[in-house]
């Protein structure tokens, strides 16, 4: 009989629990061991390991004998915690995979496979296969209509995520926010400082903007060309004009989508080929990473310096490029850490891509949510010499996320690309198009009266709760954070010699329900260690010097436990 649910999650904690204490006795981190197991040809990413260490996904099946020989154990070890007594059916089985893996399987070999999956069945779910379930030794009494009736004698087999998944990491809508909505359906208020959100925290959307669109509801009820209405587009061209990228002429250069989301996941999916690579930031905006390894890529980090400004590390880019690259990342202004990139460091960017014709895509959906007088370059107009994609909306700036109006300019060296520029055509049309009633948003928008600037000034909303709440978290022992310019995040950091956290998602978990203050931690956005957590500083000074009381009687309580007070 298969193990009850309880049974099953506490197999999951011990597997993860191997898991962990393997990788570390190698001295990996868990970013390490999936680029050691994708060199190895068993390609996963730096958030499916975290989920297999926390217990949220077993272990996948095909990734099972890679992950074992990188960490020096049996595959029966790391599923159920024994170390010799499946060794020699382990290694039987796993050179008849080997040897079969290509090519027609003979019955023995799928009997010895049947047995294993049989095995491994009963001791832990696996994640990329429907698995059988274990038959009983005891005999049946009616046998033939157990074979002819699927539904007598036999289990069904359970239906499982694509493999495609497995990869895909996004925590900031992920296991924390399930927990915040049950307690918040239990009766509490949940503080939510996890979502980049204007419009849930009073920052209202310009009613001009509001009165626009409704006044051209009759004209949006149908279909409009696959890359948008013209206007929209037009007006688009004109705000990079208005930049200086004089060359931005052209309306079949602008793609309009339903928020920048859905133009990352479409230029990775006209890009990328099994196996291709491209760069992103680390700490990153998850959606990169979780669109690069869907489309079958690879995304590979480079490190951001907390010590720089959270600049990018130019020779760690250059370190990380290789002949499957197709292109570079950059965020800017970045989430989650709010640095401001100047000219300087983005031509050194620039120059990389042009030395290794790198596609450069310029996330730069924060360009208009600018501190202390800081001004925001577009990457598109320093540089004819190599392709760029230019990526931005109305969400954040605008405040009317809803609405899903954002949109990718192409800029740059385009002769070259005029085959990949086919296959964006080809999935703007798949799509039909973007929202319509948010396409007429853009035009009056990107020409009218910029309300962002109010909020961001010295006397404005925005401005005295970034400097509130990073007043209040570097006030706090091991904590220390630098002041973001750009966007509404910052990145705090914990001293690990204070607050030794092996599992940060697991202690945002404690904050949740101690404190019912939602935030997602560092990991979540594909940094390498777990002593960082974004905070939104979005809410009102009222309950954002709520939310920091709420942090520091954590902080506090953590600190007592570890015995670093």
């Amino acid at each position: 009989m298969m193990a009850d649910s309880k049974e099953l999650q506490a197999s999951k904690s011990t597997q993860a629990e191997r898991l962990v204490q393997l990788r570390r006795d190698k001295g990996m981190t868990a970013e390490q061991l999936a680029q050691a197991m994708t060199a190895a040809g068993a390609k996963v990413s730096r958030g499916a390991i975290s989920n297999w260490e926390r217990g949220t996904n077993g272990i996948v099946s095909s990734k099972l004998p890679t992950l074992a020989r990188i960490l020096g154990c049996s595959e029966g070890y790391l599923l159920r915690g024994e170390w010799q007594s499946d060794m020699n059916i382990d290694t039987d089985i796993d050179s008849d995979i080997a040897s079969n893996a290509d090519s027609t399987q003979s019955v023995n070999a799928n009997n010895k496979n049947e047995m294993r999956n049989t095995q491994i069945t009963a001791a832990q779910p696996m994640t990329n296969q429907a698995v059988p379930t274990p038959v009983s030794t005891k005999k049946h009494t009616n046998a033939t209509n157990s074979q002819n009736n699927p539904m007598s004698g036999h289990s069904m087999n359970t239906i499982k995520k694509s493999d495609k998944l497995q990869n895909v990491c996004y925590d900031i809508r992920g296991p924390l926010l399930q927990m915040a909505n049950k307690m918040e359906a239990e009766g509490k208020r949940i503080l939510k400082l996890n979502v980049g959100n204007p419009a849930p925290f009073g920052l209202e959307a310009p009613h001009e903007i509001l009165r626009d669109v409704a006044m051209n509801l009759p004209d949006a009820t149908g279909y409009s060309d696959s890359q948008g209405i013209f206007a929209a587009r037009k007006a688009v061209l004109q705000y990079y004009q208005s930049k200086g990228l004089l060359s931005a002429v052209d309306v079949r250069d602008v793609y309009l989508g339903n928020g920048v989301s859905e133009l990352i996941v479409m230029t990775m999916q006209a890009l990328m080929n099994d196996g291709d690579e491209v760069l992103i930031p680390m700490p990153d905006y998850p959606l990169w990473t979780a669109a690069a390894n869907l489309s079958g890529g690879t995304a590979v980090h480079y490190r951001c310096n907390e010590d720089d400004n959270w600049h990018p590390d130019i020779e760690d880019i250059k370190s990380k490029i290789t002949p499957k690259t197709k292109g570079i990342v950059v965020i800017n202004p970045n989430n989650p850490t709010g640095a401001l990139y100047s000219d300087e460091l983005l031509l050194q960017i620039i120059e990389v891509a042009k030395q290794h014709d790198l596609i450069i895509m310029a996330d730069e959906i924060y360009d208009r949510i600018l501190y202390d007088d800081m001004e925001h370059t577009p990457m598109s107009t320093l540089t004819d010499d190599v392709l760029v994609l230019s990526y931005n909306g109305l969400s954040k700036s605008h405040r009317i996320a809803g609405f899903r109006a954002g949109w990718m300019m192409v800029s740059g060296k385009k002769h070259h690309a005029a085959d990949f520029i086919e296959g964006l055509d080809m999935l703007a049309s798949m799509r039909l198009c973007s929202n319509v009633q948010g396409q007429y948003a853009i035009q009056t928008a990107m020409g009218g009266y910029q309300s962002m600037k109010d909020l961001t000034s010295k006397k404005g909303r925005l401005y005295k709760q970034r400097e509130m709440a990073v007043s209040r978290l570097n006030s706090i022992k091991g904590i220390s954070c630098t002041m973001p310019q750009g966007a509404f995040y910052c990145f705090p950091k914990m001293d690990p010699a204070v607050y030794p956290i092996e599992d940060d998602m697991q202690f945002m978990m404690d904050l949740l329900v101690e404190e019912n203050v939602l935030m997602v931690q560092g990991t979540g956005f594909n940094w390498d260690a777990p002593d960082h957590f974004r905070l939104v500083f979005l809410p009102n000074l009222h309950d954002l010097e709520d939310a920091m009381d709420r942090l520091e009687r954590f902080f506090a309580k953590k600190r007592k436990q570890f015995g670093t007070d």
